[in-house]
């Protein structure tokens, strides 16, 4: 059920929300490298480096989806935190009319263009069929996508980070099933391990939208709450389009980067691909904690607190440190034997250099865990577009080592790209939060003083 975050321990309330999304995050990479080893391993690397060469346009596209829906919600969690029902469900309303405008617009338009965007990243000539197969599958879900990412991001906002999690690890468990049978029973190569994906992502859209309308007496709308505003329109706008563009900033640079990648040689794409299927299960809990802080953001600024934002983000801060150190750890550690279930042992040179790629951004795991703390917490306060800067530094720096380094260094130069993006982006993030945090205190102080 609901869960207001502007009263209690601040650590006690950042554990206790973002621990539920943690697990739905790990499952959600779970079942993302669940593709990628019944793919590796059934069908050769290969058709791994295929799915792993479309990684970056999916999170260019998929990420704009994404952060659009999580920017929609951030005015419901304001509303839920000023304690305004009538306003919460108007923005409910036209975040739903909104979602499904994106929806049909984006799937047409990347549809059409996906195979083009491909040949335009260079992906090598023997591995381009099948990331076509993959991805143009993978883009016709985009209506799923939206589905499960808004009605998840409404129950975040109203504090309830459990339930999307149940609904999501139960689509995690139903994917392994069906990409055993769509890559190994039917045999459908790597379209199977889109379809899926895509099929998995519906059922957790499904049983959210369920549990919302049964469960929440707080979203029964009314017929005049139902209607389509173009003022509430604007603002979700506002909020979720910069959020959205964060995210596909950010990829473009990605989209650089894996260019550059393809330019090397297919041995080196799926060396990315597997360090960065690693590498994305273990940053699962910075993702967590930027998440956490968007809603406890947005609740204590509506509730005018910000004092307790100010702990929020102590609080979160050591949390992502405390991490950070035990991630570096299992790294070097464990680092091989994770590489090893998406690439066979007598692939020697591809695992030495995938193993040197986690290591490197191991290194960098705090400066990534601000990026998202910081981040997300300014969009949380209603900044969304000063945010999209972050984004725009992060698509920098990889820029930079994609169109310069790696040409001259080559893979050296790979391992280096994502902490060189993570310290640009905290360059311009952590200055702008203390400009964020000034103009709300200055905002709140002036609505309190008496006429």
């Amino acid at each position: 059920m609901e869960k207001d975050m502007t009263k209690g321990s601040p650590m006690r309330l950042i554990l206790g929300f973002a621990v539920p999304l943690l697990f739905g995050l790990v499952f959600q990479q779970f079942y993302s490298m669940v593709d990628a080893v019944i793919v590796g391993h059934y069908l050769g690397v290969d058709a791994l480096a295929a799915v792993g060469a479309t990684g970056s346009v999916n999170f260019l596209i998929i990420g704009f989806c994404m952060g659009v829906c999580n920017g929609f919600a951030i005015p419901i969690a304001q509303e839920f935190g000023a304690k305004h029902e009538t306003e919460l469900r108007k923005f409910m309303a036209n975040s739903v009319w909104l979602s499904v405008i994106f929806a049909v617009v984006i799937t047409i338009a990347v549809s059409l263009s996906c195979r083009w965007i491909l040949q335009l990243m260079r992906t090598p000539e023997n591995i381009i069929d099948d990331s076509y197969r993959y991805i143009i599958i993978i883009f016709l879900g985009i209506p799923v996508v939206f589905l499960y990412n808004m009605t998840a991001a409404i129950l975040r906002s109203l504090g309830d980070s459990k339930t999307p999690v149940v609904f999501l690890v139960t689509a995690a468990v139903l994917n392994i099933f069906l990409d055993v049978f769509c890559i190994v029973v039917l045999p459908m190569g790597v379209a199977g391990a889109a379809v899926a994906t895509v099929i998995s992502q519906a059922v957790a859209g499904l049983a959210c939208l369920i549990y919302m309308r049964k469960k929440f007496t707080i979203l029964k709308l009314s017929r005049e709450e139902c209607r389509w505003s173009r003022d509430y329109a604007g603002k979700l706008c506002n909020m979720g389009i910069p959020m959205g563009l964060q995210y596909s900033i950010t990829a473009i640079g990605s989209v650089i980067l894996q260019s550059a990648v393809n330019g090397i040689d297919s041995n080196a794409v799926a060396a990315v691909t597997a360090g960065g299927k690693v590498s994305m299960l273990l940053v699962c809990p910075f993702d967590a904690m930027g998440s956490t802080m968007a809603t406890y953001g947005g609740q204590n600024v509506g509730a005018g607190d910000m004092e307790r934002v100010d702990r929020g983000l102590k609080s979160c801060s050591v949390l992502g440190l405390a991490y950070s150190l035990i991630a570096l750890g299992a790294v070097y550690l464990f680092g091989r034997e994770l590489l090893l279930l998406f690439l066979d042992a007598g692939e020697t040179e591809i695992i030495g250099n995938a193993l040197s790629y986690i290591q490197i951004n191991a290194l960098f795991f705090f400066p990534l865990a601000l990026v998202n703390i910081v981040r997300f917490l300014i969009q949380g306060m209603g900044f969304s577009k000063l945010a999209v800067f972050a984004g725009a530094f992060e698509m920098l720096a990889r820029g930079l080592a994609g169109f310069f380094l790696v040409p001259y260094y080559g893979f050296a130069a790979v391992r280096f790209a994502n902490p060189l993006a993570w310290i640009f982006a905290d360059i311009f993030l952590i200055p702008a939060f203390f400009y964020v945090r000034k103009k709300m205190a200055d905002m709140l102080g002036s609505q309190k003083r008496p006429a």
